[in-house]
């Protein structure tokens, strides 16, 4: 026999290897015939990997990014109307039209992440998005909440099936070669549910049909099922409401070793995290547009002063020249360049003063800082107007009590309120992973009614026939006289628990570098803070300082102009009063701009910017079916009734979160401090400084002449041995000089 059917074999293995020779020497390039005629292919047709491409969109531009005019530059010859801003109405703007985050840092910056990382920008949307994240890792409280919704799952599958029979024992009397005819069909409905104390119950209902033509049976068709309840419970690892809170429930199905972070409590505290960081970025913003709003006032008052100075160079520049046609004393050709080139010193300060870019680096001037302020206030480069403070900064002398400022420092920074809700986190998880390096004890129990019947519905039948009282399959299921029950216990736990315990280490040690992470910003809070009230007390004193300085210098130019004009003073001493004059001006208005700045930190570095400008964050309106919502949850809970004290399985869990305003940093124990050493007074006391206001800053800036301009007969490329002859008018040909803005005349 063995012979009879070994050479067909060899023959069919041989010609097997024969056709994978030939396929193995064949030419992997298949060649395809079609039909017709060829046509050129078109443009788009043809493969381009490198083009560039854009997206197919309908996105219209920004409306005010198109909406700017021309910016304003040097040269440009229009006049702006003014627009008298306060520093109210420019919070309320940037508050109003930004939905982006923007900084005063990343102006111009080739690091700007608006412009080169556009997911890491934080805007109005971030809190709403993380609150709906559905990611592994990344859920929000409506996604950690799903795990508890009910599950309702069902399948239902039809077959048929007909094989010849070989044994009449084995296929139910049917003969040999005859058919087994068969027709079977599966239904199942389940209904689980996952409770907040880690139990999950489960209710099932399963039916199975079968009909064939074999012998010996009650009926040719019958159904078979149940219905089943199940209830599973963790009674070691896992365990718990505060554990599902936590991590979610367990998932069986890999061992008990899941993440801890998936639960409502944890998403909860991530969506806190979110609201903490768009703080964050408000305050920064509001924070730049604060300073911007007093660089602007400062660069005003700058260019004031250095018109003046420009006005009074010229001024010397003409009594000298006039010095020079009559042969005077101090009218040489030495003095006259040497007037000149102070004037045109004066001159190049007043342009950097009034057009200084913005650019990073370098000197700033009016237009620069204004397109600054204009950029965190959401509002074109160029409306037709040019902003001007008008609010007037304050010169009266703050002194705040170091440890309440601390304390409440340590209360309001949301930097330290994020890393407390970083900390809370890494605890709880530490407390689920320590749930998990326990053995798996689970308790497994279900009752289950059986059916059986002819029918699936129907009624019963005579009582005198044979299966007359099964006809109904849910009537037999139903009488339940026919049931199943088991209760018993699962337990495993893998030898060692290595890897439970490593997530156990690996959580303390999160949790380790989160604490000392917080005491290192805590120690930086109060050194920031330090520094603001170092930075307060000295500008204040720098401001008085400054006062009494320009005060001085004034009193020297008059003294020194009025000996010049009886030439009982050289031009070197005039014009160094004048320059000395101009940057004890300019120093005063920084110093009283700088103080304002140093106030505004102070309430930065302590956390209470916003509160301090009268902003407060807080959820929008609901729509009225959250509305809805709420009240018919907040019906069901008032039905609800305590838990037994005898519940085995229902645990209260403690809170995890206080009102605002009550952290630690209110109960800081203050520890009264020496007295500090006398100080020796140096020279007479300084005169305090003015409680006047200050003069209106003025309407517009004046414009200066193109650089290329003459300022005379010959121009600016005149020679040194040529007389150079004043222009009889001031050289700012067109525009409007600024009225002086000084205390004191």
């Amino acid at each position: 026999m063995f012979r009879a059917w070994l050479p067909p074999l060899t023959c069919l293995v041989a010609g097997a290897l024969l056709c994978a020779a030939v396929a193995g020497c064949a030419s992997t390039e298949r060649r395809l015939s079609y039909i017709g005629t060829p046509q050129e292919p078109e443009e788009g047709d043809r493969p381009n990997q490198l083009e560039l491409e854009e997206p197919d969109s309908d996105f219209a531009p920004d409306a005010v990014a198109i909406s700017s005019q021309s910016p304003r530059t040097m040269g440009d010859r229009s006049h702006d109307g003014v627009w008298d801003l306060t520093l109210a109405e420019a919070l309320r703007m940037t508050l109003e039209n930004n939905k982006i985050a923007r900084t005063r840092n990343e102006y111009l910056s080739p690091g700007n992440p608006i412009l080169g990382n556009s997911e890491a920008v934080t805007s109005v949307y971030d809190p709403a998005i993380r609150e709906t994240g559905v990611l592994f890792g990344n859920r929000g409280v409506e996604a950690a909440l799903s795990s508890f919704d009910p599950v309702f799952s069902s399948n239902l599958g039809v077959g048929n099936s007909e094989t010849i029979q070989n044994n009449a024992l084995t296929s139910g009397g049917i003969s040999p070669g005859g058919t087994l005819f068969q027709q079977q069909g599966q239904f199942a409905a389940s209904l689980t549910k996952n409770f907040a104390y880690g139990a999950q119950a489960a209710v099932t209902q399963n039916w199975n049909y079968n009909q064939s033509n074999q012998q010996f049976q009650l009926f040719p068709s019958l159904y078979t099922g149940n219905l089943q309840f199940s209830y599973q419970q963790p009674l070691w690892a896992g365990a718990g409401t505060e554990f599902t809170r936590i991590a979610g429930p367990v998932n069986p199905n890999v061992q008990a070793i899941a993440g801890v972070n998936q639960g409502v409590v944890i998403a909860r505290i991530n969506t806190d995290i979110a609201l903490v960081d768009f703080e964050q970025q408000v305050r920064n913003m509001v924070f730049d547009a604060e300073t911007l709003y007093w660089d602007l006032y400062q660069a005003y008052r700058n260019y004031d002063s250095l018109v003046e100075a420009r006005e009074s160079a010229l001024k010397t520049w003409r009594t000298v020249q006039a010095k020079s046609r009559t042969g005077l004393v101090g009218g040489g050709r030495a003095e006259e360049a040497q007037a000149r080139e102070q004037y045109f010193e004066a001159r190049a300060r007043a342009e950097t003063a009034l057009g200084g870019p913005g650019s990073r680096g370098g000197d700033q001037g009016i237009y620069g800082i204004e397109l600054q302020l204009r950029r965190i206030c959401g509002l074109p480069a160029n409306d037709g107007r040019i902003i001007r403070p008008v609010d007037e900064p304050g010169l009266s002398r703050f002194e705040p009590d170091w440890h309440s400022s601390l304390a409440v420092a340590f209360t309001k920074r949301p930097e330290l309120r994020k890393q407390r809700w970083v900390v809370k986190s890494y605890e709880l998880q530490l407390r689920a992973a320590r749930s998990l390096a326990n053995p798996q004890l689970n308790l497994a129990s279900f009752y289950q009614l059986n059916g059986f019947g002819n029918n699936l519905f129907g009624p019963n039948g005579p009582a005198s026939e044979n299966g007359s009282q099964l006809q109904s399959a849910y009537r037999t299921q139903f009488q339940g006289d026919q049931t199943a029950w088991q209760v018993g216990m699962q337990f495993s736990v893998p030898l060692g628990l290595r890897s439970a315990l490593s997530q156990v280490r690996h959580q303390e040690l999160r949790l380790a570098k989160a604490m000392t992470v917080m005491a290192t910003q805590e120690q930086e809070v109060s050194l920031e803070l330090a520094g603001a009230f170092q930075s307060v007390e000295y500008w204040y004193q720098n401001t008085e300082t400054n006062y009494n300085r320009r005060e001085a210098a004034l009193d020297n130019l008059e003294a020194v102009q009025a000996d010049y004009d009886l030439d009982r003073k050289s031009l070197d001493l005039l014009l160094q009063a004048q320059n000395r004059l101009a940057i004890a001006e300019v120093s005063y208005y920084r110093s009283v701009t700088e103080l304002n700045k140093s106030l505004c930190e102070l309430q930065y570095r302590q956390g209470t910017l916003l509160e301090y400008n009268n902003i407060y964050l807080a959820e929008g309106a609901w729509a009225p079916e959250a509305q809805q919502d709420l009240m018919r949850r907040s019906f069901a809970r008032a039905y609800a009734f305590e838990a037994p004290r005898i519940d085995p399985v229902h645990t209260e869990p403690e809170a995890f979160a206080r009102p605002a305003g009550s952290g630690p940093g209110m109960n800081i124990e203050v520890i009264p401090l020496p007295a500090s050493l006398p100080g020796a007074e140096v020279g007479p006391a300084p005169r305090q400084l003015p409680n006047q206001r200050f003069e209106q800053l003025p309407e517009l800036p004046p414009e200066l002449p193109p650089a290329g301009e003459p300022v005379g007969p010959q121009g600016l490329g005149a020679s040194p041995a040529d007389p150079v002859e004043l222009p009889e008018e001031p050289v700012t040909v067109s525009g409007e000089d600024l009225p002086g803005n000084r205390v004191r005349r």
